[in-house]
Parts: structure tokens; C-alpha cells; sequence
């Protein structure tokens, strides 16, 4: 092979050219992965001839426009299921080979992908720093007295060692974050319950979900369009709103992301300044940043450990626990330990306060579009690992182990290098189902601080076409739902916030409406004789869109409406018949100078 770019788009070019084959390609990678894996510890199990061959022959028959992955190499962590492959979750002990595949493997095989192997995790997923393992531990990709960082902690190497296209992980409380941000990738860690868990080894059933690792935010847009369905099998499966689908990847414009007023470095030296420079990377994109209170995430974050969701995990480990103690790791073992003790009663005080929690949270997030954190406080080595396997590794996880408790999207995104070349990263985060826009906003900061991608390959420049959605519609205005007008209650009740006072684009006029109870104006667009009026930007949650929708009558209707900028949004406008006894005011130049001079 001359080309060994295994991005999406890098091998369908390849395929397509003839420059490769899935046969030959492959074989190149499992090779490299043998040679590799003596030393970084990345595979658990690589496929062997007779076991990969069966998905070749699928693709004899098929092309590279008949299949969206036809042909691309991926790597699965061991606690998710390939059939006729044992699953192990690193435990020997506990393994078995399953019959089916995991609903998402199974989806990825038919949209023609092809797995290559299963890699190494810290054991039962139980762990930040993927050294927790008997089949060894697992060395980051740049320098190897750092961990690769964990439980993903194979699949995360697969893809920064170049074994891979992508990489399946799972995340409970950061196991695909954490190595994502110290291997140079994006992780993105989907909203509970929009990628399948079905067929994946439970680590806490509640909370678990499925991380894709790539190269770029782009790929794992591509691969959450693909795969994000609901799942029958899956009674913690959640079907995924319209506002997440693939078109709602693009470009990200005047923005509110915020920022912990508390931020934790663990005494690092370098961490301050790279999260500083990655904050200012956002704000020259378009990014308002907002201080917030980050005391309740951090207070949610040490329930996961510290509370009665221990027991959770114990369910799925402590029967081996107790009929064979050798056969779990002491780390784990001593992690697991005060799970017996957990009462009903202390699941249920636990609850309350999470919600409590939840309740202040998602205050903090009603009027934000993203936070941005550091996705660690600082790197730990593996020397401190081997000197004390907890706290280090408990560290890891401060910016990781509320996401799922509280039930948002995460996006881990390579933010740049330390001093050494250790990679840094950030993490993107939001309200559930907000996926594709942290995807949006981590391929913008992506490509806006030039980070080198793994392999030395240089990011893409050129920004998505289309701009970028997630579960707020923007909703221009020009008459009495204007901010403290007769009908702006009917947006406040729907939780709207105005986002900017403007002016469209010179190619509209201005009617007084005839009749109703309110007086109304009626917008219409006039490229001859057209001038700006002054509007407002209003953004509500699109749950309540059809609601509101509802409540418009006649003669108005909401269109496009262009403003100054050149954006066009959706916003009120009037049918032409609308205007029989209508007087013109567009010399106001607005709703509100109309009503104050009329």
C-alpha cells in the first residue's frame, strides 16, 4: 500500500482509484497490528484468516457506492459482541462467545464495514487509565511512560497506531473521552441510549453507552448518521429527533459555550494555557464564552464512585467475585468492595440527590449551546499508576464521570500537544440528543487550531456547507411577539430566549395588518423596492416548535426570511392576500417605531 490514510474519505478514494482493495488493505493493517501489539497491548483477539474471510466474501459481490463503509477496517473493545468471537471484558474467567453480533456491530458489518479484532480494556470497563488489565497494559500512542488512558483503552490505539478507520469503545463515566484526548482523537460519547448497547458486556446497564473514535469530528458525524436508530432489543434504546440527524452537521455561527468557573489542573503547568487558547479558538469562530457555576457537575461526578451506583457495577462482576476472587483484578476487586454494603435506601437518597443536582445543571445549560472543559485535569504517568492505581486514576475522571449520571452528549475533541508531544484534548458538551451540533462545533475548533491529525496528516480547511442544528429553532420576528409585546408571552412560556435585535436584508415591506384582536404586521419580501426591517432573533426548544406552529393564523405563515447577514432563518411572513386593506409602513423601518409613532 502507498497510502496508508484510512479516513473515510481518504479510502473510498483509494477503493474507487484502485489503489486498494479491502483484501489487500487489511492485510497490510493486521499485520502492522501484530507487529505493534507486543508492545502496546492494543488486541485482546485479532482475527485469524479463516475468521475475517467471511466478510470479504460479502463484499465480493457488492461495490464501493453500494455500501456506506464498504471495506473500512474497525476495531471493537471487548466488551461488545462479534459473533463466533469470544467476548471477555479482560476477564478470562468470564468470557464466552455470543452467537449474534451486538445490534451496532451488526449494523456496521451490513452498511459493509469490516472488524479486524477485539481489543484490550480495562478490565470490566472498570477504569480510566487501561493499564487494569491481564492482558496487559496498554502504553499511549506518542510516549510510553504515559497509559493510553481508558477502559477503551485498545480501541483508542487501534485508530491513533493506524490499525483502524475507527474504533468501537464503550463510556460509562469516560472511558472513551479520557483516551480519545490522550491519543490524539475525537471521542464522541453519544447521548445515552441513541447508539444500541445491546450485546455489550454492562459495566452500569443505566448509564453505559457506545463511544466512536476517529481522526475527525466529521467521520463520527458520518458513523452516528449511520448507526443512530432504535433499537427493539434495546430497552434502554431512545430513537434519535429529527434536530440530530446527518444534516444537522455544519457550520457553527454566534454561539454561547460556557466555561467552569472552577477549573481543576491538578497543579499542571501547561493544561491552563492550552485550555485558555482553546477557549479563544471558539470565541474567533463566532463563540460567546459564559462562566458557570461547575460545583453541582463535580458534586454528581463523585456520585458515580462514591455512591450506591458501585452496586450497579458489582451486579455484573460480583458473582465472579465471590465464587472465583483471583479471577478479577485486585484493583477491581478493591473498587467493587463496598458494593455489598449499598442498601435500597441509599440507591434512593442517592437518586434524589442526583436530581437535585440534574435540576441545577440543567439551569446552568438552558441558555448555552455547549460547555467546553479540559477533558483532564492533567496527564498522569504510568509510574504514578504503579505507585497508586486509585487516585490517579479517579483524577482522570473529574471532567467525565457526571456526564452520563445527568444524561447529556459529549464530544472529546484533540485540542493540541504538551511540551512533549503528549497529545491534549477538550471536551465538548451539552443537552441529550444535541450530538451532531458538539460534533459541528468540535470539527470548527478542530480545524480552527490546526491540530495535526494522528499520523502527521493535516485537517481539512473547508467548513461544512450547511449550518449546524441541535434542539433549539431559531425563530425571527417582527411584530408583536417582539420582546415585551402583546404576544412575546407566548414564546417566553415556551422557554424561548431572544438571541439578537436585527435587521433584514433590504428586500422586504412592512404592512399594518386589517382586523384581529392584535394588531399585527405582515412581512413580505420585495427585491425591487424592498428595505431592512428591524426584527428580532428568538431560539426556543424544538420540541415546541409544532405547538407555536399551531397557533399562527391566517394570513401569516412562517418562511425563510433573509437577514443582514445573509443568513436565512425561519421566521413570519405573509401571504399576499393577506394584504386587502393593509397599510403600508414600511418607511418605519419596523413593528416597533410604527406602534410608537402611529
Amino acid at each position: 500500500m502507498a497510502s496508508t490514510d484510512l479516513r473515510l474519505p481518504a479510502l473510498r478514494a483509494a477503493y474507487r482509484e484502485g489503489r486498494a482493495t479491502p483484501r489487500a488493505l487489511i492485510a497490510v493493517l493486521r499485520k502492522r497490528a501484530a507487529r505493534l501489539n507486543p508492545d502496546y497491548k492494543l488486541f485482546i483477539h485479532l482475527l485469524s484468516d479463516e475468521e475475517i474471510e467471511p466478510y470479504f466474501a460479502a463484499l465480493d459481490a457488492r461495490d464501493i457506492d453500494s455500501l456506506p463503509l464498504y471495506g473500512v477496517p474497525f476495531a471493537i473493545k471487548d466488551n461488545i459482541d462479534l459473533a463466533g468471537i469470544p467476548t471477555t471484558a479482560a476477564c478470562p474467567a468470564f468470557a464466552y462467545t455470543p452467537v449474534e453480533s451486538a445490534t451496532l456491530v451488526a449494523q456496521l458489518v451490513a452498511l459493509g464495514a469490516v472488524p479486524i479484532g477485539k481489543t484490550n480494556l480495562d478490565q470490566f470497563a472498570t477504569g480510566l487509565n487501561g493499564t487494569r488489565s491481564p492482558y496487559g497494559k496498554c502504553r499511549n500512542s506518542v510516549l510510553d511512560a504515559y497509559p493510553s488512558g481508558g477502559s477503551s483503552a485498545g480501541s483508542s490505539l487501534a485508530v491513533a497506531l493506524g490499525v483502524a478507520s475507527f474504533a468501537l469503545g464503550t463510556d460509562t463515566a469516560g472511558s472513551g473521552r479520557v483516551p480519545a484526548a490522550l491519543n490524539n482523537l475525537v471521542g464522541m460519547k453519544g447521548t445515552k441510549g441513541l447508539l444500541s448497547t445491546a450485546g455489550v458486556v454492562p459495566a452500569c446497564r443505566t448509564l453505559d453507552c457506545v463511544t466512536y473514535f476517529t481522526a475527525t469530528a466529521s467521520e463520527a458525524s458520518e458513523l452516528l448518521a449511520l448507526t443512530a436508530r432504535h433499537d427493539p432489543a434495546d430497552a434502554y434504546s431512545r430513537a434519535n429527533p429529527q434536530w440530530n440527524d446527518a444534516t444537522a452537521f455544519g457550520t457553527v455561527k454566534r454561539f454561547r459555550f460556557g466555561v467552569p468557573r472552577q477549573l481543576e489542573f491538578a497543579g499542571c503547568e501547561e493544561s491552563p494555557a492550552l485550555f485558555t487558547q482553546a477557549c479563544a479558538a471558539l470565541e474567533a469562530i463566532g463563540g460567546q464564552s459564559v462562566q458557570i457555576d461547575f460545583t453541582p457537575f463535580t458534586d454528581a461526578a463523585r456520585l458515580l464512585y462514591e455512591g450506591p451506583w458501585v452496586a450497579e457495577r458489582y451486579s455484573v462482576a460480583g458473582a465472579l467475585m465471590e465464587s472465583q476472587p483471583d479471577a478479577v483484578l485486585p484493583v477491581i476487586r478493591d473498587v467493587l468492595a463496598k458494593a455489598p454494603g449499598a442498601t435500597a435506601v441509599d440507591a434512593f437518597h442517592a437518586q434524589y440527590k442526583l436530581q437535585a443536582l440534574k435540576h441545577r445543571c440543567d439551569a446552568a445549560l438552558a441558555n448555552l449551546d455547549c460547555v467546553l472543559t479540559p477533558s483532564i485535569p492533567r496527564p498522569v504517568t504510568l509510574a504514578e499508576l504503579e505507585r497508586d492505581p486509585i487516585g490517579p486514576n479517579s483524577l482522570l475522571g473529574h471532567y467525565t464521570n457526571f456526564m452520563n449520571l445527568l444524561d447529556y452528549a459529549a464530544v472529546a475533541a484533540p485540542a493540541g500537544f504538551m511540551r512533549n508531544g503528549l497529545p491534549w484534548g477538550v471536551t465538548l458538551f451539552g443537552r441529550a440528543f444535541t450530538d451532531q451540533y458538539l460534533l459541528s462545533v468540535a470539527d470548527a475548533l478542530h480545524r480552527k487550531l490546526a491540530v495535526p491529525l494522528i499520523g502527521g496528516a493535516q485537517q481539512d480547511t473547508d467548513a461544512p456547507a450547511r449550518a449546524a442544528r441541535h434542539d433549539r429553532m431559531k425563530l425571527v420576528v417582527c411584530g408583536a411577539h417582539l420582546d415585551g409585546l402583546a404576544l412575546n408571552a407566548q414564546l417566553k412560556a415556551r422557554g424561548a430566549r431572544i438571541v439578537a435585535a436585527t435587521k433584514s436584508a433590504p428586500r422586504y415591506r412592512l404592512y399594518a395588518l386589517a382586523g384581529g384582536a392584535v394588531q399585527r404586521p405582515g412581512m413580505m419580501r420585495d427585491e425591487a423596492n424592498g428595505a431592512a426591517i428591524a426584527v428580532e432573533v428568538w431560539e426556543m426548544p424544538s420540541a415546541e416548535f409544532g405547538s407555536f406552529l399551531a397557533g399562527i393564523p391566517a394570513p401569516l405563515a412562517l418562511g425563510q426570511v433573509e437577514l443582514a447577514d445573509g443568513s436565512w432563518q425561519t421566521g413570519f411572513v405573509c401571504e399576499a392576500y393577506g394584504l386587502d386593506g393593509a397599510v403600508d409602513i414600511t418607511e418605519y423601518g419596523g413593528w416597533r417605531e410604527w406602534l410608537r409613532r402611529a
